[in-house]
């Protein structure tokens, strides 16, 4: 795996431009320009979408009466949850997410009757509809904000994940090859120059590498004993078409 430094160097050569000896240079106006685009690179990639590479499972221990609950303290890297990934772990229930402030509204005010438990996102906050009335833990998957690891350390298990490029050793988390190419469109771009074949084929790479990794599917092991079988008991596995 290739340093933001040799890659950036790489695209140097690439591009017939001089290559780079440190991104952080603050005098040195080649370092400012590709520390920037790599910058502008990998923000782009994480905003994307849900990346396998970003996907991490979180968890939360919710105290009866208590509604809000602010996910950075929970997962200090967290960027935004994924869409229906969120079960109380004790029962295998799943917990229902509002999608729109009107459902929200409509669910507080008039469906006083709703058995299940309900939150919406707000503020980095995880806001329950009522407050649970018994202390579990919820589990859910989220994107990470990582964008990079550390590598100055020889034990890959004490890697140091990392939101922002903070040194020439640190290691982007998405596939090389696309760093490049989008450091390289960049480049063009930033210095006047023709650039629509390399952004074409970036964001062909891009959709080709992002529509692999959802072929991953998960397998939710949610209600995983199924108590209808007479005893018999066994895993029973729910898989998504």
């Amino acid at each position: 795996m290739s340093t933001i430094l040799e890659i950036c160097q790489d695209v140097a050569s690439l591009v017939a431009t001089q290559k780079p000896d440190t991104l952080f240079d603050t005098d040195n106006q080649q370092s400012a320009i590709f520390l920037s685009i790599a910058k502008d690179t990998l923000e782009s990639l994480r905003r994307y979408g849900d990346w396998q590479e970003l996907t991490k499972e979180g968890s939360l221990t919710v105290t009866p009466n208590k509604s809000i609950y602010r996910l950075r303290d929970v997962c200090p890297d967290f960027y935004s949850l994924m869409n229906n990934t969120v079960y109380v772990r004790d029962t295998s229930e799943r917990i229902i997410g509002s999608i729109t402030p009107e459902q929200w509204m409509n669910d507080r005010f008039f469906n006083v009757g709703v058995s299940e438990m309900r939150f919406k996102i707000q503020n980095n906050c995880l806001r329950f509809l009522t407050p649970p009335t018994q202390r579990c833990r919820i589990v859910f998957y989220y994107r990470s904000s990582v964008i990079a690891v550390s590598s100055e350390t020889d034990c890959p298990c004490d890697e140091i994940e990392k939101t922002a490029l903070t040194a020439d050793t640190d290691i982007p988390v998405f596939d090389e090859y696309l760093v490049k190419l989008g450091i390289i469109w960049r480049w063009y771009k930033r210095n006047g120059l023709p650039y629509e074949e390399e952004f074409n084929e970036y964001t062909k790479e891009v959709k080709n590498r992002f529509s692999n990794g959802l072929c991953l599917k998960d397998i939710p092991l949610a209600r995983c004993f199924d108590t209808s079988l007479n005893g018999l008991g066994g895993v029973h596995v729910i898989t998504k078409a």
